[in-house]
């Protein structure tokens, strides 16, 4: 792995820091390739429990490098995968984990999108937020903008940022419902661990499910959602993790969950 991203685990939470300051962490290509493959493997680390992802000195991603834009005319430039490579477009939320995102300072075309990719967001005073892709004239480069973000804040609000690429403040972002809490930027790791820590005293098992069912269901009916929702809790009922849930109810005593 390159420096551009480093990465941790300790006690079953994982940290992914986007580390290339001097471009304020914008994507290159070989860096995004990394990140995608990067997602997967936690995904599938049995050890990882909770996923933060947070950029270095000051920012959170600048979007993708445009001297990798420009070096590839666009007429010449392939896509990163077909429409059914869920994992190459949204590979945070096809990453089964809880993710974090700890975002201070820019969060700007695909480091915006990558935030709306995440299941939490905090955010520092410090941190804006830009789906800038119609000044460059795309659209939202891994479709989040046009599927998630409509659905977290509502079509209208997300047109107008789309449309104008203008910038809000974290402010404006938790105003919106977009963010979920606003600290100074020196509490943002704290902040970002702590709620790590409550996360990991759950059932990874419970929450894999959980966060299929939420994302499944935003595009699907009820009917659709009831199947897998009985689907999901029949393989509960069945698993350790339950067992000892109960069982350590009944002993009052904290639960020592397996991910099973």
């Amino acid at each position: 792995m390159s420096n551009d991203i480093l990465f941790d685990i300790s006690d079953g939470i994982a940290t992914l820091t986007l580390n290339r300051p001097e471009k304020k962490n914008a994507m290159s290509f070989s860096m995004l390739g990394e990140f995608i493959d990067l997602l997967s493997k936690i995904g599938k680390d049995k050890s990882a429990r909770v996923l933060i992802i947070e950029g270095s000195q000051g920012a959170f991603c600048a979007g993708t490098d445009l001297s990798d834009l420009d070096s590839i005319p666009g007429q010449d430039r392939g896509l990163r995968g077909a429409a059914s490579d869920h994992d190459r477009w949204w590979p945070i939320v096809e990453c089964p984990v809880p993710v974090i995102a700890a975002i201070d300072g820019p969060a700007v075309g695909m480091g915006a999108e990558f935030t709306s990719q995440c299941d939490i967001r905090i955010a520092t005073s410090n941190a804006r937020f830009s789906w800038n892709f119609s000044h460059r004239g795309l659209v939202p480069d891994t479709g989040a903008g046009t599927w998630i973000l409509p659905r977290l804040i509502g079509p209208g609000q997300a047109l107008k940022l789309l449309y104008t690429g203008e910038f809000i403040s974290a402010e404006e972002a938790f105003d919106l419902g977009y963010v979920q809490e606003i600290v100074q930027p020196e509490e943002l790791q704290k902040a970002a661990l702590d709620i790590a820590i409550s996360i990991g005293k759950g059932s990874s098992f419970s929450h894999k499910r959980i966060k299929k069912l939420i994302f499944q269901g935003l595009g699907s009916d009820v009917d659709d959602h009831m199947e897998r929702h009985t689907k999901a809790l029949t393989e509960c009922f069945k698993s350790k993790d339950h067992e000892e849930g109960v069982k350590s109810f009944l002993e009052r005593r904290a639960p020592n969950f397996i991910g099973e």
